[in-house]
């Protein structure tokens, strides 16, 4: 089966500064990808050339099996991809149904779908009680949950999200998962970049980590967990952390420095107790234990500065 989204080799360099090094990423019909990466690895210039917004010195970049390059592109992107970003597009002296009616003729949605497709949006996020309220008074996660709706007004094959919920609080965060695991469930093809890895564990069917303007990994979330090299994360505090890291390395767990932190990892799951009793002598006044997450994966994978050894 072709593929949503196939990007081979994408090349992208702003004056003296290469920002895409040959990118390459394939995102099946029906899944959830997450793009990670640090602030200045090239995600949002991967999405602007999906998007046509910009366009690559050098690669290609496939729609459901139509090159993007072609002529035809920018209509095809129009009419197939939905694009929610992290400041909303909305009007702000319009109302909900008035800024989803607007893009619906901009995207082309046939005048006789428009009613029933905005009113099946309207119910579907919840929309209704805010019909009468102009999109620049609502709160910033009922902006962006209707910028989610807009971007889903002509039905696009791929939804591309550019940090959907950096700008809102941990409720509306919460809510907007929920509406998007619901997408996800549906069937909705979607490409998603975030700084939350937390939202990449619970959304996304596949994760691809960027570094230096390229994927250096990717893999369902268990298969990123298993690159760690332990199977559990003690974080430990000492008043000597060298002592510490000594007596790590003498047990054989890789030992890894985060913003002054000390992690060991754990051959297998361990108890507090049994943890304080092998770093003993280190002079240990405060540890804890817990599974490996999407984080610690991120950090090996992605974040090399950390190692130790």
């Amino acid at each position: 089966m072709t593929a949503a989204l196939q990007i081979d080799g994408l090349f992208k360099r702003f004056g003296e500064q290469q920002v895409l090094t040959g990118f390459s990423l394939q995102v099946a019909r029906g899944e959830v990808v997450g793009l990670l990466g640090p602030n200045g690895c090239g995600k949002s210039t991967v999405l602007n050339i999906i998007c046509q917004l910009m366009q690559a010195d050098a690669g290609q970049v496939q729609l459901m099996g139509q090159p993007m390059m072609e002529q035809s592109a920018h209509a095809h992107a129009r009419t197939r991809i939905g694009y929610c970003a992290q400041e909303t597009a909305l009007y702000p002296d319009l109302f909900p149904q008035e800024n989803m009616h607007f893009f619906a003729r901009l995207y082309g949605v046939p005048a006789a779908q428009r009613n029933a497709r905005v009113a099946d949006l309207m119910e579907r996020f919840n929309l209704i009680p805010y019909a009468a309220t102009r999109a620049g008074l609502l709160s910033g996660g009922w902006q962006q949950r209707l910028s989610l709706a807009v971007a889903l007004v002509h039905l696009p094959e791929l939804l591309v999200l550019d940090e959907p919920t950096v700008a809102v609080d941990v409720e509306a965060r919460m809510d907007l998962w929920r509406l998007i695991e619901g997408l996800r469930d549906s069937g909705t093809t979607i490409l998603l970049t975030s700084h939350h890895l937390a939202e990449a564990e619970r959304l996304c069917n596949r994760v691809a980590l960027m570094r230096g303007g390229k994927v250096v990994a990717e893999g369902s979330v268990p298969d990123l967990l298993a690159r760690v090299p332990g199977q559990a994360v003690a974080k430990v505090q000492s008043q000597d952390p060298q002592a510490v890291i000594q007596r790590a390395s003498d047990l054989g767990w890789p030992v890894r420095q985060h913003a002054g932190k000390i992690s060991l990892l754990l051959p297998q799951p361990m108890s507090l107790r049994e943890v304080v009793d092998a770093l003993d002598g280190s002079k240990v006044s405060a540890v804890s234990v817990d599974p490996v997450t999407l984080e610690d994966a991120y950090l090996e994978l992605v974040d090399l500065k950390h190692r130790l050894c």
